[in-house]
């Protein structure tokens, strides 16, 4: 019965998200909308509320594959390096592709987050403490080396405003013909269940993993190539979105466990849940402007991320 209410409270928020906003659309006017509230309907609320649950799903789902390949349950592509590599991969198109399209930039930022996330990977290797503190730190130190590269280049080649507001996570431009491409991310959430099992056996450590018959090192790159594809392609068509990957996982566990395959689809929901409720926040606190949702969901998922640190400190 437990596993039902994040899909029943997602649901009622959907379609709540549906009738918010700067255009009212009344509730009461359901099978009889007038010709502006049906064009702001299919064209603006539609695509964003389904933009919500994809990206909220994806960020999430991203977050606990990350968990699991390493060990670790404060990792996720926002404290692993994988969102500030993408950025650098957007960086780079913008500077050598100026005129490309949505998707070149997605394939030129999947590549540098893919190949960030392994580096973050190779690079906690080598640490000798496994401490479950150090890890995350490691990441966001490492993000921030990356992230400042991006910034001091975007500065020279006077980027910098076109970079902020392409990647500051935001749904009120999200419009029909716009937001497609974050469709991409739906096959790739189911690939992630279809390979959860083998996740899951990936985090209990290579020796369990390889005494099975498990090849270690190429589900770890499957695993990382999919939240490499997810992550470009959330950030280059929403933008980037704090702390979804990491706290939305961690409650899930603490309430249905760690194995993957049953855990895998509660935790997207609970994203989606996560996101869309923030959405709605972001467009009601200061009516009629809007606050970007990135903002919402990094004073929440901070004040979560801290007391999840703390926890696990004491633990």
């Amino acid at each position: 019965m437990k596993k039902t209410i994040p899909l029943s409270l997602l649901l009622f928020f959907s379609c709540l998200s549906l009738f918010i906003g700067v255009q009212s659309i009344s509730i009461t006017n359901l099978f009889h909308f007038n010709e502006l509230e049906q064009l702001v309907l299919w064209n603006t609320r539609v695509p964003r509320t389904a933009s919500l649950i994809i990206a909220g799903a994806t960020s999430s789902v991203c977050g606990l594959i990350m968990q699991h390949l390493t060990q670790n349950k404060f990792v996720s592509p926002t404290t692993a390096g994988t969102m500030d590599s993408a950025r650098l991969g957007m960086l780079v198109a913008m500077l050598f592709f100026p005129s490309s399209s949505i998707l070149t930039r997605s394939f030129v930022a999947f590549l540098f987050a893919f190949f960030g996330t392994y580096l973050f990977v190779q690079l906690i290797k080598s640490i000798p403490s496994k401490n479950q503190i150090m890890i995350p730190l490691v990441g966001v130190m490492f993000g921030s080396v990356i992230g400042s590269i991006v910034t001091f280049f975007a500065y020279q080649f006077q980027l910098i405003q076109n970079m902020t507001s392409w990647l500051q996570g935001s749904f009120s431009t999200v419009m029909k013909g716009d937001y497609e491409l974050i469709y991409l991310s739906v096959p790739i959430l189911v690939i992630c269940y279809f390979f959860a099992y083998k996740f899951t056996i990936v985090g209990m450590g290579e020796d369990i993993a390889v005494t099975i018959g498990l090849n270690y090192e190429k589900i770890q790159l499957l695993g990382l190539l999919l939240v490499a594809v997810a992550s470009s392609v959330t950030l280059v068509t929403i933008g980037g979105l704090p702390f979804i990957g990491v706290i939305i996982p961690n409650i899930v566990s603490q309430f249905f466990g760690d194995q993957m395959k049953n855990t895998l689809w509660i935790t997207a929901v609970s994203g989606s849940l996560f996101l869309v409720i923030c959405d709605i926040l972001s467009r009601i606190i200061r009516q009629p402007y809007e606050v970007p949702v990135s903002l919402i969901v990094g004073v929440i998922g901070s004040v979560i991320f801290i007391s999840l640190l703390i926890k696990g400190a004491k633990e």
